[in-house]
């Protein structure tokens, strides 16, 4: 198993190599590490490295996949930063609208509706599309008041990672 954790401001690589029993032998960003570790209750571990005992907190944070790591002397905040995890925080920073109304897919997936089709009106706020990835369906809105130049995919189909959706121009006024 590997996992990409980003411990503080630090990204690491971290990959199970092996088990045998409570010997788990880590990789971290390729250096090895070999540990002795016992869950003593559902927040703690007892971790032998080296003849030196840690004693270790996972606390869970408020969201998904985040957490607050407590050893005697040290404390660092972990989150996994996995796609599902990458789609939440481009979902948060609102990514799918940018300033030039190009709407992209910010992972891959399945569009499940289109509502509109090129030369169609829409006003900010209104749905163009609908997209299901990671289990989740995302609705994709209008930035703006504009009209739809490019809907270059289609119902039933399969996306990519920032594949175009929707292309809306200004309305230009008269």
């Amino acid at each position: 198993m590997e996992l990409e954790l980003k411990v503080n401001n630090r990204n690491a690589i971290v990959k199970e190599v092996k088990r045998e029993g409570n010997i788990l032998t880590l990789s971290v960003d390729d250096e090895l590490y070999e540990i002795d570790i016992v869950k003593v209750s559902n927040q703690e571990f007892s971790i032998l490295y080296h003849g030196r005992s840690f004693n270790i907190e996972v606390i869970e944070n408020k969201e998904p996949k985040h957490f607050h790591v407590n050893t005697l002397y040290f404390k660092f905040d972990v989150e996994v930063l996995d796609n599902e995890s990458r789609y939440r925080q481009s979902r948060m920073q609102s990514k799918q609208v940018l300033n030039d109304n190009t709407i992209r897919s910010p992972m891959p997936g399945k569009v499940v509706r289109v509502f509109v089709k090129p030369g169609d009106i829409v006003e900010a706020g209104q749905p163009l599309i609908v997209l299901s990835a990671m289990k989740m369906e995302s609705e994709f809105k209008a930035g703006q008041r504009g009209i739809v130049k490019e809907v270059p995919v289609k119902e039933g189909e399969t996306v990519d990672n920032d594949q175009l959706l929707v292309v809306i121009d200004d309305i230009k006024e008269k």
